[in-house]
């Protein structure tokens, strides 16, 4: 009798299939697996692979399910899902299905291979990647800020889905970087495997196309088609802080690629737990792989991607220059490209040479530049109000341990906030040596990795500074 009822299913995943694209049976209807029919009380059993697929089901196919059975068994059909919850000990879960209040013949689907509305629409095998091809790890110069980020990413590029660093979770400030590493891992990844479907997309975008497909009624065909893609690469995906309806569509879209072991590249300006109004169980994802930190270059790193550029595009700039843009572009990557431009293109229509005059001209139209920098004085205050730790006992030879905490915070912040040499800070803060500077950034370096409540204080004087300016 099952194979009877067995049979009856069987022609449901046939009509199915009339009304569906071919990726999107095999994603969401081969792996259902038929348990049993109750002709009591007309219960049909399905087996799916995970809670998730109930849910997937319920909110894209219900209706054309429904159409299917009653179209097959002839009969008012209740359905029930079967969810195995732990495998090693054959625990499962059985769902009732939400049954629609109306059930209508659906049309066929198509479009599957299509981009969903603002992309090209293209056959699959031809999908811009979208990914800009001068922004490579030949231009995207190493430093201390970004070698982790940089390395991992070109193993990502290498081995794309198949590392521990699935997804690939990027952050940091404005001008540090972040959109050049991703697409360099994008470009990379197409080099070494042409066949593989890359795409690079905004977060902008993503809600524009998603906005759209609401309104055309496309919703499945843009989830189809993103799940198609074998490394996804989304820029700026704060943005959806305020879209819970682009958060939940990217949710589905980003557990079935990473449950097929396709690559997922994400890049933010905060880390995954700073990212107000994303729900907990897309939060766990973003972290599961892995979090790096893109930091502002050093002045250091500013002056090798200086030194870089002019070499790519045969300018010359004196070292001093270059070591005063380096100096005053506030770590921001965009800001440095955009004082070369206007050195280059001022030196072009003026027939002049590059030098420091002419630099200070274009850095005041290009950088924004601190007109009320933090001193020592500045930061000695805020960190010793926050203690509460008098000025004068940070000054002397004294080992407690509240004055040495507030002395290390002072030198960390002096070296973060000033252009002081380490050896200046420390004649400021207590006659101490360069050394003890250094000891002094790397105590507190370490500890803001490892102790959230370090990290609050610190974040705290820190907006004092802020309010202050």
């Amino acid at each position: 009798m099952q194979n009877k009822h067995k049979a009856l299913w069987d022609n449901c995943l046939h009509l199915i299939r009339q009304n569906v694209t071919e990726q999107q049976y095999k994603t969401w209807f081969e792996p259902i697996r038929f348990e049993s029919f109750s002709e009591q009380d007309s219960t049909l059993l399905l087996q799916v692979p995970s809670a998730y697929f109930c849910e997937y089901l319920e909110q894209y196919f219900i209706r054309l399910m429904y159409w299917a059975l009653t179209n097959s068994f002839k009969t008012n059909v209740k359905l029930n899902y079967r969810v195995v919850t732990d495998k090693e000990h054959k625990l499962t879960q059985d769902i009732e299905a939400d049954k629609p209040a109306n059930i209508d013949v659906p049309q066929p689907r198509s479009r599957a291979n299509q981009s969903p509305t603002v992309l090209d629409a293209v056959p699959q095998q031809d999908l811009n990647p979208q990914l800009d091809v001068h922004k490579t790890f030949q231009t995207f110069i190493e430093g201390d800020s970004n070698k982790l980020p940089r390395t991992v990413g070109i193993s990502i590029a290498e081995h794309p889905g198949k590392s521990t660093f699935n997804p690939f979770f990027v952050y940091g400030p404005s001008g540090c970087g972040k959109t050049h590493l991703i697409n360099a891992i994008g470009v990379r990844t197409k080099e070494m495997y042409p066949q593989k479907r890359v795409l690079y997309v905004s977060a902008r975008l993503f809600q524009v196309q998603f906005t759209d497909a609401v309104r055309r009624n496309t919703t499945n065909d843009f989830i189809n088609f993103y799940q198609t893609i074998d490394v996804l690469i989304v820029d700026d995906i704060q943005e959806w802080a305020t879209s819970p309806k682009t958060l939940d569509t990217f949710f589905h879209i980003f557990d079935h690629l990473f449950r097929i072991g396709k690559q997922i590249i994400l890049a933010s300006d905060r880390p995954p737990v700073d990212l107000e109004g994303v729900k907990d169980r897309l939060l766990t994802r973003f972290s599961c792989g892995l979090i790096a930190e893109l930091e502002k270059p050093n002045v250091q790193l500013c002056i090798d991607i200086l030194n870089a550029k002019c070499r790519r595009d045969g300018l010359k700039i004196p070292a001093d220059v270059i070591t005063f843009i380096a100096q005053t572009a506030n770590g921001s990557v965009r800001d440095l490209e955009g004082v070369i431009n206007g050195l280059m293109a001022y030196s072009i229509v003026y027939n002049s040479n590059i030098d420091m005059r002419l630099a200070e001209r274009v850095i005041k139209r290009a950088v924004k530049v601190d007109n009320h920098p933090l001193t020592i004085d500045d930061i000695l205050e805020k960190v010793c109000g926050h203690y509460n730790v008098a000025q004068q006992h940070v000054f002397s030879k004294s080992r407690k341990r509240d004055y040495v905490l507030v002395r290390q915070v002072s030198m960390y912040l002096a070296q973060k906030y000033t252009k002081m040499p380490a050896s200046r800070i420390g004649q400021l803060i207590g006659g101490r040596d360069h050394s003890t500077v250094l000891h002094s950034c790397t105590t507190v370096e370490q500890r803001l990795k490892v102790d959230k409540a370090f990290q609050a204080e610190i974040s705290s004087i820190e907006n004092s500074f802020k309010l202050k300016q």
